[in-house]
């Protein structure tokens, strides 16, 4: 990766513009081409760096239900079971851990029975009983940024008080 590939995965996590053409502002804004632009978004997701880009919003907000799900999956048929998680549409993560519940995942539904409903065809489909489920008490992590050390273009560097939240003062 280079400072522009930098640039551009930092404006693409702070400042995505919502408008018609988003990837052409985001060219502008790094002074190269929009065709520039996708092919370095595209190498970057061929890399694995970039996942997805999307919004992030509050499931529970717009009625979803959501839980995070544990199960203890014998290690010759996690293939299986984490094959059959990842093509459920409202999985966000899935992850391995070395914990007797040895695979985690997110799973968002339109509903609770959905979301019921997915976790017993999950059970069904895989053998593996007793998927737990767990509800969120509280948020900590939400938003996750990745920024690069280097600092944006001079000219788009607030002033330290901006920064810090307080307006800045005359010297």
């Amino acid at each position: 990766m280079d400072a522009l590939d930098k640039h551009l995965l930092n404006l693409l996590q702070t400042d995505f513009p919502l408008e018609a053409e988003p990837f052409r502002a985001v060219a502008e804004k790094l002074g190269i081409s929009e065709d520039e632009v996708l092919r370095r978004i595209s190498s970057l997701k061929d890399e694995g760096v970039i996942r997805r880009i999307g919004a992030v919003l509050d499931s529970a907000r717009l009625g979803f239900a959501s839980r995070l799900c544990a199960a203890r999956v014998p290690e010759e048929r996690v293939p299986l079971f984490v094959g059959r998680v990842n093509v459920l549409p409202g999985v966000t993560h899935n992850y391995g851990r070395s914990h007797a519940c040895n695979i985690w995942f997110t799973l968002i539904a339109p509903s609770e029975e959905e979301l019921e409903g997915t976790i017993e065809r999950l059970s069904q489909e895989t053998g593996i009983e007793n998927i737990m489920t767990f509800r969120a008490a509280r948020t900590f992590k939400i938003d996750a940024k990745f920024l690069f050390d280097e600092p944006p273009p001079e000219e788009e560097t607030p002033p330290a008080q901006e920064r810090e939240g307080r307006p800045s003062t005359p010297s």
